[in-house]
């Protein structure tokens, strides 16, 4: 063996070696740290989970085995005479990743529906409906009021005092809740189905709730809806995951998930339409 030869092949496993690490580096960094997201706080947050675990496992598996096996092909073969055997090994390594892959994809697009499904299905009956609307660069927030009615809104009806444009004359708008854009917190009740409707004033915005794992696209124009039912009380920041202008990093909020009784107290506390409008 010639010392070219020897050289190339102190390369390629030094190569092989420095790619093992790599692998390994990489194995002990997702295990360590990635996947690290807030803490879910609704049962379809947590399914979410599940989808994103699915396709790190499957995809992981995949790319590890895959890197592992160039690492032995590089410390084993680098001469002429063993290409022969290389080109013959190289079948299954395109054929299993490819079966698993479709089977991966088949066994995804099963959860996943069935996760949609649930997300943009009828929300249940009794779910307790909040209203959000978007504007440059807040977002607005009103509950229905005693009567669980939201009175009528027209984008001609709003001023200074009332910046939803409520309609004066709907008599189930007068106990509606309203906080301006960027003025109240989001309380909503624990253990409970939760229907967002989602309207924007001026550009197109969207309510995310990370440690929900959702969002939708607030549109000018449009009621869009989302629901879930929170599992866990506490205190979390809802925002805007739609970049609508240059202060849309201030477009975020406090999102409030307490008991049905500390809710309805707090809402009890507060002046309703009839109130705040003339």
């Amino acid at each position: 063996m010639g010392s070219h030869t020897v050289s190339t092949t102190v390369e390629r496993r030094a190569l092989a070696v420095v790619l093992v690490v790599l692998v390994a580096g990489l194995v002990f960094f997702t295990i360590r740290f990635a996947g690290r997201m807030p803490e879910a706080i609704s049962p379809i947050g947590q399914e979410i989970d599940s989808l994103f675990r699915f396709l790190l496992t499957v995809t992981g598996v995949i790319v590890i085995a895959a890197h592992l096996y160039l690492a032995a092909v590089l410390w084993r073969f680098g001469d002429e005479r063993a290409q022969a055997p290389i080109v013959r090994r190289q079948w299954p390594w395109v054929l299993v990743p490819i079966g698993l892959l479709f089977l991966a994809d088949i066994t995804f697009d099963h959860k996943s529906n069935k996760i949609w499904g649930k997300v943009f299905g009828t929300p249940p009956a009794d779910a307790f409906t909040v209203e959000v609307t978007g504007e440059q660069f807040a977002w607005a927030i009103r509950y229905p009021g005693k009567d669980g009615k939201f009175g009528k809104t027209d984008l001609r009806n709003i001023t200074d005092d009332n910046p939803l444009g409520l309609d004066r004359n709907d008599p189930a708008g007068k106990d509606d809740i309203f906080f301006p854009a960027g003025q109240g917190e989001l309380h909503i009740p624990v253990n409970r189905p939760v229907l967002f409707l989602i309207k924007s004033k001026d550009v197109l915005h969207s309510f995310c709730i990370p440690w929900v794992r959702l969002k939708m696209d607030a549109v000018p124009g449009m009621t869009t809806k989302l629901w879930f039912t929170p599992s866990k009380e506490g205190q979390y920041e809802f925002t805007c995951a739609e970049l609508c202008g240059l202060g849309h990093y201030k477009m975020r909020g406090i999102l409030i998930v307490e008991s049905s009784d500390k809710l309805e107290e707090w809402l009890s506390q507060q002046p309703t339409a009839a109130d705040l409008i003339p």
